[in-house]
């Protein structure tokens, strides 16, 4: 159905600036199209766009994990990944949101690690467009627990320099998540 911004200022309980502005970036994000004096409408779910950032953030992660292999010292960052992802299964969060949320902030962390921040500032870009889809990807236990387990294994091929088995883990756990999604 479209919809005005009048509509979502109602809705929302917000002034028109703020709406118009929020409407406008989701029309640049590719989520709605705007009809000159006929309001908004959102676009259907384009699957082959997300396929297309998945495989730029594989790309970007499988280079930050081979630089993080190839340092002298691990980054510090990788030592506290590890007292969040390394921990016995009744430490385990089961909150969906949360686990999301660490989740999402593992894979920027790893890019952030390799002191590249451009590198960094595109992947945040690209994790920012597929939030949305990734979030299912936690509303089975078997993938939270899954999870845990993919990262602990990652993390330790990454400190012990295993760039190839490291790389090898990412793509994998990349993909169920996708398969997933």
């Amino acid at each position: 159905d479209r919809f005005s911004e009048g509509d979502v200022d109602e809705s929302m309980n917000a002034s028109r600036t703020p709406v118009r502005q929020a409407l406008y970036r989701l029309e640049r994000e590719g989520y709605l199209e705007v009809y000159f004096r006929s309001g908004w409408q959102v676009k259907p779910f384009d699957f082959a766009y997300f396929e297309e950032l998945y495989d730029v953030r594989i790309v970007l992660e499988l280079a930050a994990v081979a630089r993080l292999c190839a340092m002298d010292e691990p980054s510090p960052v990788l030592l506290a990944l590890q007292a969040t992802w390394q921990v016995a299964e009744g430490e385990r969060l089961q909150d969906t949101q949360a686990v999301s949320a660490l989740d999402e902030r593992f894979h920027c962390a790893l890019v952030e690690a390799t002191g590249n921040r451009e590198m960094a500032s595109m992947h945040y870009a690209i994790t920012e467009k597929i939030r949305i889809i990734r979030r299912l990807d936690f509303t089975q236990a078997s993938r939270i627990a899954a999870t845990y387990e993919e990262h602990g294994q990652i993390l330790t091929a990454i400190l012990r320099r295993h760039g190839e088995r490291a790389q090898q883990l990412l793509a994998r756990h990349i993909e169920l998540s996708k398969q997933a999604v």
